[in-house]
């Protein structure tokens, strides 16, 4: 398994090994004790997701708030997405920025979002079966987004605007600038 620190600091690239022969492979997607040694510190999950999603779709950038601010590790199982992680901790040097990770079920990649983080993904391919694990339980009223179209942030989610499919609630996400007051 390779580990790799981002630009963005505390957010990490997962590649595990895949073991393949004949019959097809086998990998260790996740071992607590390894994830919490590389990454230098200790990250409880306690609740796992999933969602399947048709190509176009385009979930988030969302995040939660205060007490309920959730760390993410994030997959693909079957299929693609471009995955979107911005940095909201206003102390940090990377503040506002962003960084754009193809995971997909061949490569198998993942991304660890810590806590302070906005996160979306867009659908690349069909059937799109996307999974990740939370460090906190969800709770509505803590729940949060910016627009992941904002001219602040300057995302290229590769597919242009008619073909990107969005909830109303997505739609309406605050502004990067709304964010700052």
């Amino acid at each position: 398994m390779i580990i790799t620190e981002t630009k963005l600091k505390d957010c990490f690239i997962i590649e595990p090994t895949l073991h393949k022969d004949k019959r097809g492979y086998f990998t260790e997607s996740f071992n607590q004790q390894n994830f919490n040694k590389h990454i230098g510190k200790t990250i409880n999950f306690v609740q796992d997701n999933e969602s399947m999603s048709s190509r176009g779709v385009l979930r988030g950038l969302h995040y939660q708030t205060n007490a309920h601010a959730q760390a993410k590790l994030v997959k693909v199982v079957q299929g693609e997405v471009l995955d979107i992680v911005v940095d909201l901790r206003k102390a940090s040097k990377t503040f506002g920025q962003h960084i754009s990770v193809r995971l997909n079920g061949d490569n198998k990649k993942q991304v660890f979002i810590p806590r302070g983080f906005a996160h979306g993904f867009l659908v690349l391919k069909d059937q799109t079966i996307f999974s990740y694990k939370c460090d906190n339980y969800y709770n509505k009223s803590s729940e949060n987004g910016i627009l992941y179209n904002d001219f602040n942030l300057n995302i290229d989610w590769l597919l242009p605007d008619d073909e990107l499919i969005l909830s109303d609630k997505d739609k309406t996400l605050q502004t990067f600038q709304d964010y700052l007051k």
